[in-house]
């Protein structure tokens, strides 16, 4: 090896022999180190290379020069001082040291000079995304250089003005607030004066895009961190901000005087949005309130159906709680089963769960629910149990051997055995002609006024109107459709909703952070699936929709699409139909088997899976001597909201890369469950609540997924022949694992909902499993 050389030269000389006798090309010792020239430019390849110097050599000792390692010195010694010899070495010849004479050195490029010219170069061009970082690694590596601060100053205020001509407009303003926060001194007046210019332009583009909450809060924002400095911008939109605000507020009188409550009530609103702290805004929208009570909800999902205990559909349950009350409603889990309300009085079973025992109270009921009879009900309840009835349900059937009544204000159902929550089985629909009036009669406090694309008006009934004595109640419950999720936040923060009904998990956690807002959870979660329903030849075979269920990346989906990989307690992937609770000591998870695993995603396998369908499909076919079937295209069809949209997109293209044909079918509002021969499978929210009556109600030949499986069959009827909650839980975990194997629907996830309001309405209620359950208690406070 060779050591501290007199010539650097020489050495050169000699380690380049070596390199050739090892068959190193000559070419790469070009890149440290040359006779003659000069480097080439590497461009952004520089950050790439060691951190190094260049030594250049004068022309009377041969030219050339050296990239070395950092020398110990980080500027050019004095003229005086460079005597005797520079010691250095060059980078991928570490093991030798070179020495030069001073007198033969021209000059030193130090590495941070270098990265420092570069950024100077590159803004000088404009070549921003190219100057940012070699200007990181100086702020990284030399925060104390003498002028990284001019420069660094230098580029934002550049990069500023650029994206501002190219209409960059939020970008720039951007950056000349970071600029202004990292040296307040720097052009003082020009930045504040380009802030102002580019906030006037950007202002003017959200008011022109009604995108006002957006505006309002970089205004306020601007205000608290500008207000020392008068910019024109923000004198200008305060007023003009507040000008809009009093348009609307005369409008909003306006339309009082003409007793057009509804758009007073608007207006009013929009006018306190536009500025909080207009004269008499909130006494404006206090004063219409209370003549005219109203309130707004915000929906995702608008309804056409009506249905409290409808599984599947999220509108009609939540919507059919204001129309109808039912004989039992669910107000929450327990530890065994659901906790339910008799409608009409007090309900109680004997001690050895055989009887169930129904006692009417009706004195604190409003008109016509205190009007019931017992023989009516004994009635209701007779029908529910044969099996020609409408309202006949054959787990109730299973369980009742008798219905007597014993006093005008007592009924008695004797039990063909034990029975665990007989109450679960009585969840019916209680309408008009339960008290002589018309069939499917609203009984709740509202009636359907009007129904539209974009609104459906609830009105209080007269009656529920008389019995609401300090007239407080909302006159008018209006469901506004939002067109996304989005939409229906900028909707509540502007105030053109009081309420909103169901919230995407992200903007659920936004929204926890405005001060106005109150965002709750609904104690009991949704269940996401897949159900079939057609007869398409394939997805009738349990190895296809094996296939079908391994070809979903269902993680993926449910934490990058739908909680924006974001954690959320109690969403999760399911293996089963059934919920899993919202932690391990949730009672709502007494029917999943959290020993039984959902399957992964892995296409391979369902590619595999698909061509064993087809292959068992041909032989059949071969056997009867008929023709193969085809693999035709699966009809997806999913619920006119964007949850549910965003995930069946998702499905389809991971389907579409195992060779799957797919067409997604999206419903009409409203409709939650496709048409005969309109699609073959349907995305589904099911509120599994209680699963030892949604067990049927789900998997059964009459239920939502039709399954004629006779795995299936045999445990549905296991299950409701359990005479305690041991046999119940175990059935249930049974019936989960049939599920799992045979797939009578394709299980996703669990979802938690929630809701949002805004706190001027009270009475909403924390632990409400739907949205209305309180609604007789909603009032609006100012």
């Amino acid at each position: 090896m060779i050591g501290v050389q007199k010539n650097w030269r020489l050495s050169l000389l000699v380690v380049g022999l070596l390199v050739a006798c090892t068959a190193v090309p000559a070419t790469a010792q070009l890149l440290t180190y040359a006779e003659s020239g000069t480097p080439e430019d590497p461009g952004l390849g520089l950050l790439q290379e060691d951190p190094h110097d260049i030594v250049y050599f004068t022309n009377g000792s041969g030219g050339g020069w050296a990239k070395v390692r950092l020398l110990a010195f980080r500027e050019m010694p004095s003229a005086a001082a460079r005597k005797g010899t520079l010691k250095f070495q060059i980078l991928g010849i570490e093991t030798d040291e070179f020495v030069a004479k001073w007198t033969d050195v021209e000059r030193i490029d130090f590495w941070e000079t270098r990265l420092e010219r570069e950024v100077a170069e590159r803004i000088a061009r404009e070549d921003f995304v190219g100057a940012y970082p070699f200007l990181s690694v100086l702020i990284r590596d030399y925060p104390r250089r003498p002028g990284l601060k001019e420069l660094r100053c230098d580029f934002l205020w550049r990069n500023a003005i650029q994206r501002a001509r190219t209409d960059q407009r939020a970008e720039s303003l951007a950056m000349l607030e970071e600029l202004h926060r990292y040296d307040s001194r720097f052009k003082q007046s020009n930045v504040l004066k380009a802030i102002s210019g580019i906030t006037d332009g950007l202002m003017q583009a959200m008011v022109d895009e009604s995108e006002l909450d957006g505006a309002q809060q970089l205004l306020a924002r601007l205000k608290d961190d500008y207000g020392d400095f008068d910019l024109t911008a923000i004198t200008k939109w305060d007023d003009q901000f507040l000008k809009m605000a009093l348009e609307k507020r005369s409008e909003a009188i306006a339309a009082v005087r003409a007793k057009d409550y509804r758009s007073a009530r608007k207006l009013a609103r929009e006018s306190l949005y536009l500025k909080p702290d207009i004269e008499n805004g909130q006494e404006l929208v206090k004063k219409i309130d209370e003549i005219y009570p109203l309130i707004t909800v915000g929906v995702l999902q608008a309804a056409r159906k009506y249905d409290p205990v409808r599984m599947d559909n999220w509108a009609a349950r939540r919507a059919g709680r204001l129309l109808y009350r039912n004989l039992f409603e669910i107000q929450g889990a327990a530890p065994e089963g659901g906790e339910y309300d008799f409608l009409f009085g007090t309900a109680r079973t004997n001690p050895d769960r055989t009887e169930l025992e129904l006692v009417l109270d009706t004195n604190k009921l409003a008109s016509p629910l205190n009007k019931i009879e017992i023989d009516v009900l004994a009635d209701h309840l007779t029908k529910r149990a044969l099996p020609e009835s409408e309202t006949y349900f054959s787990p109730w059937a299973a369980a009742v051997t008798g219905i007597g009544i014993e006093s005008p204000e007592r009924a008695k159902c004797v039990l063909r055995r034990p029975h665990v929550l007989p109450t679960c089985l009585l969840q019916l629909n209680v309408d008009a002609s339960w008290f002589g009036g018309e069939k499917g009669g609203p009984t709740g406090d509202y009636f359907v006024d009007s129904v539209d694309e974009k609104e459906t008006r609830f009105m209080l009934t007269e009656a529920a109107r008389r019995a609401n004595s300090d007239d407080s109640k909302p006159r008018e419950i209006v469901e506004v459709r939002c067109e996304s999720g989005s939409d229906a936040v900028s909707k509540l923060l502007s105030g053109e909703v009081d309420v909103l009904d169901q919230l995407f998990p992200a903007d659920a956690l936004a929204l926890k952070q405005r001060r106005e807002i109150k965002v709750v959870e609904y104690p009991l979660p949704t269940i996401h699936m897949l159900i079939p329903c057609s007869d398409h030849e394939f997805i009738t075979d349990k190895n296809f929709r094996r296939a079908l269920l391994y070809g979903i990346n269902r993680d993926d989906i449910l934490n990058g699409e739908l909680l924006e990989n974001k954690r959320f307690d109690g969403c999760r992937v399911l293996s089963g139909p059934f919920p899993a609770g919202l932690s391990q000591e949730d009672p709502l998870g007494y029917a999943y088997d959290a020993s039984i695993l959902p399957r992964p995603f892995e296409p391979s396998l369902a590619k595999l899976l698909v061509e064993l369908s087809k292959n068992l499909k041909n032989a059949e076919a071969e056997r009867k001597k008929e023709p193969p079937p085809k693999l035709r295209k699966i009809r997806l069809a999913f619920p006119a909201d964007n949850l549910s949209r965003v995930a069946c997109e998702a499905i389809k293209s991971q389907w579409q890369l195992i060779g799957l044909e797919v067409e997604l079918v999206q419903l009409p509002i409203g409709e939650t469950y496709p048409e005969p021969d309109t699609a073959d499978l349907v995305y589904v929210s099911a509120a599994i609540w209680e699963p030892i009556i949604d067990a049927r109600r789900l998997l059964g030949p009459n239920g939502l997924a039709k399954s004629e499986d006779q795995l299936v069959g045999l445990g549905l009827r296991r299950l409701e022949e359990a005479l305690n909650w041991k046999e119940v839980r175990d059935r249930l975990l049974d019936l989960h694992a049939i599920s799992h194997h045979e797939l009578p629907v394709l299980p996703l996830w669990q979802m938690v909902e929630s809701f949002a309001y805004r706190r001027s309405l009270s009475g909403m209620g924390n632990r409400i499993v739907s949205l209305y359950q309180n609604a007789d208690n909603w009032r609006l406070d100012h």
